[in-house]
């Protein structure tokens, strides 16, 4: 006799390959409660069979919503007009995402205009022809694209470590092509998502990370335990490479199963590092040792231990430059001795300002800081020698992308953007700044559009940024159509980027706004602590308190209010889901964190302990259940409508995550508007998605949004059941 979950995957199979349009409801979800106990607590999961996330079961449900609620969003009258019009203003021209200078050569990702995805190209000289090295496209099979998720090119510029992965799973795979050969090495290395390779000086092999071999049969949070860091010789079969750092190895730092560690080479140092990663936390483990001449480096001497705060680590001529926020919030970079690292008598090279400090690198003759000044980027230049320190003029005010720099030269390359303006990018020569034509101007004008930066009272009263963009002839009478997003986690800052996707709803005379809630990183270390473990009801709280305003002040209504977020965003937005429904009409909820209680059983969770907190703990478990949405949904209460999103290969947010959301929010609501669950089977968390797979979520969520909000273009021709019209 069969069981009835078997059964169960059977009907989800025929419904999902049934007329979509046909489907008069979403799958209802089995409810099979498991009862947990948190130190006394007792804690109802009712969907805890969805954490079986390969299962044929829980696939052939989520093939199920998909399929329902791509029938209901493509049954919204205009939305195809939608999905061209976005195309259009993404595809108006090319994007560059990051840049490599080494050997007198330049190195960047580039999307042609209307292409899908970001291919690797190289330049002999900044204003030289450029030459296609790889193409992701030519390893697409049937229903999977690939991706490239990063590249280094050595430092003599003659050859390029870049990384591809398939469905937006970002299982890289490293390779390695010769340039001047024009062809691959031949050597692979699997398990590299987060290698980070880092070049010996003279070429001839690199440091990388890689994680442990984990049977069919492993658990997902095994995954990413016991990475260790590797030294791999070029032409040698990458399975007898040398691991430096790992655990259980003789002559190894201390790491855990959790750490990841990392060897980083510098091409003017003779010193190598040793990074270990402790996962969430941005505080990190520095040792430095004497670079051997076959690579294996000499007896580590420990710089800085958690406590000292360290984030990063540059050595430059004879000493080790450290960026670190220990009595500095802000963060401060100071220096010590490479020979003798004592932090006790570090000297203060950047001292703690009103700037946050963000990164440092270093070219042949300067340091170069990246700071945060109220929102937009600067870019400081530091004569090591001297101490002497000047802002770099930049041509725009909004976010740099990079540096991008090499040791061996004195040129920088930097991009920058803001909200309405397309990424271009410069180069830095001496004390000129001169433009670079990697891409052509974006030829479409946004003139018409423009920034409001304010500072609002949250419901403690602390002010937090909102960047409000719109058109400049908006009337502010509550009408219009208002999309707010917010983040808030890990420290992470939302900077300006180009909102070309978009145009589309700024046309339609809608705002698009960003509220930078606590937990992010815009006013350093302590605006982090402030949203995070014990504090992170401040971020959803934020994100309330940043749609008041703007209803307040006539931008929108909540009858015509959408609310965002992504990842971590999602506990954000289910959250101000759970506790302000009547507040918003529509929310979006991608990839998204709903279920943390669970989240330390996910890919990463354990990493990410250190920032959401453990049920292994009381305050851990309290942390976690004060903001975990899927325990705060109510049965019987009108909540907006929902559409959410996932990719079936996510590594970092499961996709039971939305999943067990969906299926709360489809059972308890009362509003009669639609719970929509969307699931891309040929992608992740986002990265590595191709331009059309996020310009068709972008058309249905705007189809969606305007069809919720009453727009008459948008309305079905006949009553749907998910309308709740």
């Amino acid at each position: 006799m069969k069981s009835t979950s078997f059964l169960f995957a059977l009907v989800l199979v025929a419904a999902a390959s049934a007329a979509q349009s046909q489907m008069a409801s979403p799958p209802v979800a089995p409810r099979e409660p498991v009862v947990d106990d948190y130190f006394g607590t007792q804690i109802v999961d009712e969907y805890r069979w969805m954490e079986d996330r390969w299962s044929d079961r829980f696939k052939a449900w989520l093939q199920g919503q998909d399929a329902y609620a791509r029938g209901v969003i493509d049954r919204i009258p205009g939305r195809d007009a939608l999905q061209k019009r976005v195309a259009s203003h993404s595809g108006a021209a090319a994007v560059v995402s990051s840049v490599h200078l080494a050997g007198g050569r330049l190195f960047y990702g580039k999307r042609e205009p209307g292409q899908d995805t970001i291919k690797l190209y190289l330049r002999q000289s900044f204003d030289g022809p450029e030459r296609l090295l790889v193409d992701p496209d030519q390893a697409a099979t049937a229903g999977h694209h690939y991706a490239l998720d990063y590249f280094r090119p050595s430092p003599d510029g003659r050859k390029v470590i870049y990384a591809l992965s398939a469905g937006g799973s970002e299982n890289s795979v490293l390779h390695i092509f010769d340039i001047d050969r024009g062809r691959e090495s031949g050597e692979t290395i699997d398990r590299t998502e987060y290698a980070s390779p880092s070049w010996l000086p003279d070429g001839r092999g690199f440091y990388y990370n890689r994680f442990a071999a984990v049977g069919p049969n492993a658990k997902d949070t095994d995954r990413y335990l016991n990475s260790r860091a590797f030294l791999h010789v070029l032409g040698t079969d990458p399975a007898t490479d040398r691991a430096l750092i790992g655990t259980g190895l003789s002559g190894s730092v201390a790491v855990n199963e959790v750490d990841y560690p990392f060897v980083e080479a510098f091409a003017d140092s003779p010193y190598v590092l040793a990074e270990i990663s402790h996962g969430a936390d941005a505080a990190m483990t520095f040792y430095v040792a004497n670079a051997g001449p076959d690579g294996i480096p000499g007896a580590w001497t420990k710089v800085a231990d958690v406590a000292d705060k360290v984030s990063a680590v540059l050595p430059f001529g004879k000493r080790l430059y450290l960026l670190t926020y220990r009595d500095a919030p802000r963060s401060k970079i100071v220096s010590v001795d490479a020979a003798h690292p004592d932090l006790a008598r570090a000297r203060v090279v950047v001292p703690q300002s009103d700037r946050v400090i963000e990164s440092l690198d270093a070219s042949a003759d300067a340091l170069y800081v990246t700071e945060l000044d109220g929102g937009l980027s600067r870019l400081l230049r530091v004569n090591p020698a001297s101490g002497a320190a000047g802002d770099v003029p930049l041509p725009l005010q909004g976010s740099l992308a990079g540096p991008a720099v090499d040791r061996r030269s004195k040129t920088v390359v930097f991009g920058l953007t803001n909200w309405i303006t397309a990424g271009s990018h410069y180069r830095l020569e001496g004390t000129r700044v001169l433009p670079l034509a990697l891409t052509p101007k974006w030829p479409e004008d946004t003139s018409a559009y423009t920034v409001e930066e304010v500072r609002i009272p949250s419901w403690d009263g602390v002010g937090v940024p909102l960047s409000i963009v719109h058109r400049k002839d908006i009337v502010l009478d509550g009408k219009n159509p208002l999309w707010l997003t917010g983040y808030g986690a890990y420290g992470y800052a939302f900077m300006p980027a180009f909102v070309s996707r978009f145009l589309t709803l700024l046309e339609d005379g809608g705002v698009y706004a960003v509220a930078h809630v606590r937990g992010g990183g815009e006013f350093g270390e302590d605006w982090h602590l402030a949203g995070k473990l014990a504090t992170k009801p401040n971020t959803y709280k934020d994100l309330i308190a940043a749609a008041e305003y703007l209803h307040a002040h006539g931008y929108a209504s909540p009858a015509t209010t959408a609310i965002e977020g992504r990842s971590a965003g999602g506990i954000t937005v289910g959250m101000a889901t759970t506790a302000r429904p009547d507040l918003f009409r529509v929310v979006f909820n991608g990839v998204g964190d709903n279920n943390v209680l669970r989240s330390e059983h996910g890919t990463d969770g354990p990493a990410n302990s250190l920032e959401y907190g453990s049920t292994k703990t009381q305050a851990g478990f309290e942390a976690l259940y004060s903001v975990d949405a899927t325990q705060h949904v109510r049965d019987g209460v009108a909540y907006p409508a929902v559409l959410l999103t996932s990719g079936y290969n996510d590594p970092r947010v499961a996709p039971w995550q939305p999943g067990k959301m969906a299926a709360h929010l489809q059972a308890a609501t009362a509003s009669g508007r639609p719970v929509l669950f969307l699931v891309d089977f040929d992608a992740g968390h986002g990265m590595g998605s191709t331009r059309s797979q996020r310009d068709r979520e972008m058309a249905d969520q705007l189809g969606f949004f305007y069809w919720q909000i009453g727009k008459a273009a948008f309305q079905p021709a006949a009553p749907s059941a998910a309308s709740g019209r």
